[in-house]
Order: structure tokens, then sequence, then C-alpha cells
């Protein structure tokens, strides 16, 4: 794997329809920056096995992927994610996992038949994610899939655990940001010299109705950022544009 590309889905039509508020977003977000990752990409999909399929499929197809997928392992109807995971990771149907099993009926006793029980037919050959909060596991495939529960405080927990685990080795992003008096459209052609190991972004805005964009450029290596950041500052000088450093 190269640098990774963490993706979230997070499953749930409550979300969608307004009646539940997403907290996962903000929290993934600041959880992989304490390590100097970003997100690669973030969904909201509703309780929908094709979309739920397609999603993971499109996950699959990245051969430097790493899944966070929020809800949807439980036993109720709506809970689709176990057999779709197994089906798009693994290939394979669902199997019982005898540790989760015996969980299951540890804290539910005689109430874990005949529903809450399927909660342990899982995807062959995941690793449970401990859950904090009642021993209700999540479950991992490969140390780069993490499927975890809806609620956050169970939720988080594991996620946390789980980039500490695998992927807390420190990446430094050197980053340079000016904001310049001028439209985007006067940059473009320089734009276009931004080699792709660079993270770029221009964000155009309007002060006091006078056009002026923000540009920023990252990389992990501080010599290409500066070289990246003088593409735009030489242009500007020669131009006679004034720029600031922001």
């Amino acid at each position: 794997m190269n640098t990774p590309h963490f993706y979230a889905v997070i499953i749930g039509t409550e979300i969608l329809n307004g009646r539940r508020n997403d907290k996962h977003f903000t929290f993934l977000k600041e959880a992989l920056a304490a390590y100097g990752h970003t997100l690669f990409a973030s969904m909201v999909i509703k309780d929908d096995a094709v979309l739920i399929e397609a999603a993971y499929r499109m996950i699959l197809a990245d051969p430097d992927a790493v899944l966070f997928s929020f809800g949807g392992i439980g036993s109720t109807p709506d809970d689709l994610t176990r057999p779709i995971a197994a089906k798009v990771f693994t290939g394979q149907p669902l199997r019982r996992h005898f540790q989760f099993e015996q969980d299951i009926i540890e804290r539910f006793g005689d109430e874990a038949r005949p529903h809450r029980i399927h909660m342990a037919d899982l995807p062959v050959g995941v690793t449970l994610l401990k859950n904090p909060v009642n021993n209700m596991s999540g479950f991992a495939l490969e140390h780069r899939y993490f499927f975890v529960p809806g609620f956050p405080e169970m939720a988080h927990p594991m996620i946390e655990a789980a980039i500490k685990g695998h992927y807390s080795r420190q990446k430094h992003v050197f980053r340079k940001t000016l904001i310049a008096e001028t439209s985007e459209n006067t940059l473009i052609d320089v734009m276009k010299k931004v080699p792709e190991a660079i993270e770029f972004s221009s964000l155009p805005m309007l002060r006091d109705g006078v056009p002026r964009v923000e540009i920023s450029v990252a990389g992990s290596e501080s010599p290409a950022v500066d070289d990246a950041f003088a593409l735009f500052t030489d242009f500007l000088h020669d131009a006679e544009i004034a720029y600031q450093i922001a």
C-alpha cells in the first residue's frame, strides 16, 4: 500500500431524512488529523443494499483504500452491513464467530436467541474490534476495512484504537498558502504546472466586491512544496499582482 486513502461510509437513512445528526465525519477527520492523515472521501448513504454494495465495491477497487464503515452491523432487518461486507470483501457467506457468539450469550443469556445471536454471523477471517460500552464488537478485515456500530459512543473508541494500532505513524505535511488580489482565472495556467504529487487547492472569494483567490499547496517534502509555491509567487511578482502570505 502506498499513501492510504481513508474512506468513511456512514450508513443511516435516519441521517439523510433529518431524524439524527451525523457525528462521525468530524470525529473521523480529527482522529486522522492527529496523525497527519486526511480523509480521501466520505459519504452518507441510506440503508439500501444495492447502494451499500456499490460503495464498498468502489472502495475495494482502490488498492490503497482504508475503510471506516459506520452502522448496520446489528441484528434488525435494516442492518445490512455484515452480509454485504462478506460478499464484497471475502466472496464467501457469513460464518458464526465463536468468541462473539459467547460474548452475546454471556451478556444477554436467554434473550440472545433467536435474534441477537445473529450479530455473531460475520465475514470469514475477521478480527473483532472491542466495544468498551457493552462488548458487542465491531469487526475488521485485513486491518484495513473496519466496520463499527452507528452509535458514536461505541464506534468512536473502536476507530481510535484501529487508527492508533495500524495508522499511527506520524505523517508530517508541509503547507504554504497565499491570498492573491486577483481572480482564479488569472492563475489557471500556473495551476496546470503544479506537480501531481503536490496537494493543491484554489478557493475563490469576494472582499468588498473585489475578487481574490486563496492558493494552497501541500506535500510531504518541504522542497517540493517550496517549488510549487514559487510557481505562484514568481508569477504574481512578475505580473505585479499583490498577494499576502496566509
